[in-house]
């Protein structure tokens, strides 16, 4: 399906310029809206969306400029721009007021027809780029929207299935009859968390990706939900390994459920991918106006991966480790500290291990806590 023409407003009292103005513009892809008075042009431009507005200053009863004026004081029509012709002598007053009354352009006639042509060509090339983008975004909204609905529709039907598996391998490990059945029940477990965790981690990308999380921020102390966070770690392998400290006032308004998916994604990049050793998570709510959560690791980051490390899909920290999930952790934990208003960092080396540090501002605006999927 061809694109509808883009529309050009011609305004002149004087039959024969209109004609010359319309000989000289239309063609396939452009179709010429007349008007002989101020009025008529108003009543075309509530009709039609105009690309440019050719406008005669000298008009009986409303000239071009109190026609400008009308449609710059219009939503409507403030955003159209606007092309001054006249016959009268050049002034230098005129000249300025046309600009001042919102024109783009002052032409004097006798006019270059192919000037006109070509500043006339410049409009609707712009008029045309603004329908595909604008088609863009509303394909682009289409596919977030699809693709939000398919993940949440495939994590919801994967985890009743997975619940079935993980059951069964911990009844299969508490009955198995020799350490090698105990062994490949725990395999299954181990494999059945995994994917778990995969399917955790597409149900929020999509959540976050399709725009549909706006924060819910209320009181809670930082440092009392990382002990939540930590406690639901202790039963892990590994979980023992977790230190925690905090000092400082820790209360702050936050989205709780956002904050303790960003702390748990951390602490389970920690205990995957760290080297062996304790894995330590401080709260410092020192600052008067923000609090700071680091959680830091022994094992450095290899540096061909620092320039990924919070994109989706990226590689992992762990280099030729394992993968234990799809790589989406640390980019989720990158975006609920953007939606709070604040910022998460890495620094990784010989001397100090892996610190990732979050700063989280104490007070969030509701401005501030949506996702543009960027």
């Amino acid at each position: 399906m061809s694109n509808p023409p883009v529309n050009i407003l011609i305004v002149d009292d004087i039959a024969h310029n209109i004609t010359a103005l319309k000989a000289l513009l239309t063609r396939p892809d452009v179709a010429v809206l007349v008007a002989d008075s101020g009025t008529a042009a108003l009543d075309l431009l509530l009709k039609h969306e105009v690309a440019l507005a050719i406008l005669d200053v000298n008009m009986p009863g409303m000239n071009g400029f109190e026609l400008a004026a009308l449609m710059r004081g219009s939503p409507r029509t403030s955003h159209v721009p606007i092309i001054f012709l006249t016959a009268t002598a050049q002034d230098a007053s005129r000249t300025f007021r046309g600009y001042e009354a919102g024109a783009v352009d002052f032409l004097y006639k006798p006019f270059d027809p192919r000037i006109l042509q070509s500043k006339v060509d410049v409009f609707v090339q712009l008029e045309q780029q603004k329908r595909q983008l604008a088609a863009q975004l509303v394909t682009t909204r289409q596919m977030l929207e699809a693709n939000e609905m398919l993940m949440a529709v495939l994590s919801h039907d994967l985890r009743t299935p997975l619940g079935a598996v993980l059951a069964s391998a911990e009844y299969l490990m508490r009955t198995a009859a020799d350490q090698q059945s105990a062994t490949v029940a725990a395999r299954v477990k181990n494999s059945s968390l995994r994917m778990a965790r995969m399917v955790d981690q597409l149900l929020n990308l999509a959540r976050l990706q399709g725009g549909r999380l706006p924060l819910q921020p209320r009181s809670i102390e930082l440092a009392t939900l990382c002990r939540s966070v930590i406690d639901e770690f202790a039963s892990r392998e590994n979980g023992k390994r977790i230190l925690f400290a905090s000092r400082g006032n820790t209360a702050g308004a936050w989205d709780t459920d956002l904050v303790w998916q960003a702390v748990s994604n951390l602490v389970s990049n920690a205990l995957h991918h760290g080297a062996a050793g304790d894995v330590s998570v401080q709260v410092d709510g020192e600052a008067e106006d923000s609090v700071r959560l680091t959680v830091a690791n022994r094992g450095v980051i290899p540096p061909e991966v620092f320039p990924h490390l919070f994109k989706a899909f990226g590689p992992n920290n762990g280099g030729s480790r394992s993968r234990e999930g799809l790589g989406l952790g640390l980019h989720i934990v990158h975006e609920i500290a953007r939606m709070h208003g604040g910022r998460v960092d890495v620094k990784s080396d010989e001397t100090d291990a892996t610190v990732f540090t979050i700063e989280l501002p104490r007070m969030v605006t509701l401005e501030r806590g949506s996702f543009s999927g960027k």
